[in-house]
């Protein structure tokens, strides 16, 4: 319920955002000292840099968070979050600074008391393990003073983001009027021109089809695909990890080392090289989820200049724990635009649907005029169904804004609506009415919506007058990590 607010804003960003200031909130963004890094400046916020490094050292950190590999902390569009995410949060802290935001003692504790990292420290007596506190901290690269400042400075983020969020409306009387706008019925007969039902009057000719194919050839182009080979290592529950550790890095050494055939790590290891033709960038047809050459790592180093050029192994891929698998390419076979001979079918097909969605038009066309002339005749029209936004019924997108734009003061009325690759579907509205009863939690629901885009457009506009204040300076785009060496 309620569908077409959400999906027409962006409430996801703030709800967002209510994720990630807590995210870095213990092992946090990578040190608040560290604004003055020399590396390659990629923006500036009130004149300190954000360097590539600094997002780097981000990226992996929260990877970890959410048990991700360093493959994803290297991608390009994580890192962008990543550096969205610093971005705010420096925004915030010039807000923070200006602002003079203060924390509490007691507000701080409260806080560090709701960290499960922090609670584990506790003895049974309840008195604090202060030598475990200072090594965990030096483990990650703190010391007690950087470690308060950072739980402050998130304390006073939160504060600052949680005064936005409590923006109310302006006038409680505009959820009312939304939703006794949502809730607003209005009787709909609908009369259908489907293309399938004016197939039997076209009868394209081989002129007609030939001229197609000639202005369409990329519709029948065959993907390129790629017949492989691959060997798979999997673990032995009779093994142990030690035995199997040691097999793991045989197999990607040697697949590495002698990477022009995959036979020295099958003889070394005992594995049996198998084959599978039609590889295409979607993984191999008809094969499970499970299977090696479905995974996505696979596919892409096998789609890779190393292999599928250079017709060298795989790097070893990790596809499941205990399983790896390492494939190599036998045969690329590259795109081709299929002959009509071959297609002449599939060209009919579409050549007839076209030609029979143009005759559909024609006819809802000719309907619409003759109804603008008598709007009262519902001759042809399915039996009346009421419908609103919040109870649309088979309707959807341009269909329902259609049908719901209509004057009322204008009834009835008849619209059109074009169907792209079905035909065309006339709509007649010839009364509208208000719900005898409300559904009083749906009306509950829908007002904290209305009140979430509220904040949401309150945030929007606070986070724009600040990342003014605050100077932001762009200097570098981001760039891909370094990829280069083997992975698994």
């Amino acid at each position: 319920m309620f569908d077409s607010v959400r999906k027409n804003q962006k409430i996801l960003q703030f709800i967002l955002l209510l994720f990630i200031v807590p995210s870095f909130a213990f092992f946090g963004i990578s040190s608040y000292s560290e604004f003055f890094d020399k590396e390659t400046d990629v923006v500036k916020v009130d004149g300190k840099p954000i360097t590539a490094q600094e997002v780097d050292t981000a990226a992996k950190r929260q990877a970890e968070r959410v048990g991700g590999n360093t493959q994803i902390a290297q991608s390009l569009p994580f890192r962008q979050a990543i550096l969205n995410e610093l971005l705010q949060q420096r925004i915030l802290g010039v807000a923070v600074s200006d602002l003079r935001l203060q924390v509490g003692k007691q507000e701080l504790v409260n806080s560090l008391q709701k960290i499960p990292q922090i609670r584990s420290l506790y003895r049974q007596d309840g008195s604090f393990d202060d030598a475990r506190f200072k090594q965990l901290l030096a483990s990650n690269g703190m010391n007690e003073e950087q470690f308060y400042a950072g739980q402050s400075f998130d304390l006073k983020i939160q504060q600052l983001v949680n005064s936005v969020a409590r923006t109310e409306l302006a006038n409680p009387k505009l959820s009312e009027i939304i939703s006794t706008l949502y809730d607003t019925e209005r009787q709909v007969q609908i009369l259908q021109f489907n293309a399938k039902d004016y197939l039997g009057k076209v009868n394209p000719s081989a002129e007609d089809l030939k001229a197609f194919y000639d202005a369409n050839s990329r519709l029948f182009e065959r993907p390129e695909f790629m017949d492989v080979e691959y060997i798979v290592l999997r673990a032995d529950p009779k093994e142990d990890s030690k035995s199997f550790s040691e097999k793991a890095d045989q197999f990607a050494n040697i697949t590495y080392d002698q990477s022009d055939s995959l036979k020295p790590a099958a003889d070394k290891l005992k594995l049996s090289i198998q084959n599978q033709k039609g590889v295409t960038r979607g993984g191999a047809p008809g094969v499970s989820r499970d299977h090696p050459l479905a995974n996505p790592k696979v596919i892409q180093s096998l789609y890779g200049d190393e292999a599928s050029k250079n017709k060298r192994n795989t790097e070893a891929v990790q596809i499941s724990p205990g399983v790896f698998v390492s494939a190599r390419v036998v045969t690329l076979h590259p795109a081709q635009i299929l002959p009509l001979s071959e297609v002449s079918s599939e060209v009919k097909r579409q050549v007839s649907q076209r030609a029979a969605e143009k005759l559909a038009t024609t006819a809802a066309s000719e309907k619409l005029l003759a109804l603008d002339k008598d709007p009262k005749n519902a001759a042809g029209f399915a039996s009346p169904i009421w419908i609103s936004r919040s109870k649309p019924g088979n309707l959807a997108g341009p269909s329902m804004d259609e049908v719901m734009s209509v004057n009322p003061d204008k009834l009835p009325s008849v619209v059109s609506v074009s169907n792209p690759g079905v035909g065309t579907t006339l709509y007649r509205i010839d009364q509208i009415r208000q719900p005898s009863s409300s559904d009083a939690k749906a009306y509950k629901a829908q007002a904290q919506q209305i009140q979430a885009l509220a904040a949401q457009s309150e945030f929007a506009g606070f986070m724009g007058y600040w990342r003014n204040n605050a100077s932001v300076k762009m200097i570098n785009p981001l760039k891909a990590a370094n990829t280069s060496g083997a992975g698994s």
